[in-house]
């Protein structure tokens, strides 16, 4: 088991950045990769950003170049550096781990807003 407790999220005007952090618990060394995802109203979820147990990463098209994900070195905390926000980036930001054994599992975190203002 895999516990993910996502924070940072909030209002920020057109522009502005915003960093959200997803820490882990548990099982975490069994995580194989750790993912941002989002989802606005009416929306489906969609990725956002993801990061291997190797470092290697990758994003939506949609983000390239505005959004970095990162992780600390205990690989145990990931972030969402996010810049140059737009009013299309308002969704709520789900924290994501992934855990390959014999069966695939998928952890969530609770969900933050993000809401961009124009």
């Amino acid at each position: 088991q895999v516990q993910l407790v996502e924070s940072g999220g909030g209002l920020v005007q057109a522009g502005g950045s915003l960093r959200l952090s997803c820490a882990a618990s548990g099982s975490t060394s069994r995580v194989n990769a750790m993912s941002w995802y989002r989802q606005a109203p009416g929306k489906q979820r969609e990725l956002v950003a993801r990061i291997d147990r190797s470092g290697m990463t990758n994003y939506a098209d949609s983000v390239k170049g505005r959004f970095t994900i990162s992780r600390n070195n205990a690989g145990n905390t990931v972030y969402l550096q996010m810049n140059s926000l737009k009013p299309e980036d308002t969704a709520v930001y789900y924290c994501n781990a992934l855990v390959i054994t014999v069966y695939v599992d998928n952890y969530w975190g609770q969900g933050t807003q993000v809401t961009v203002s124009s």
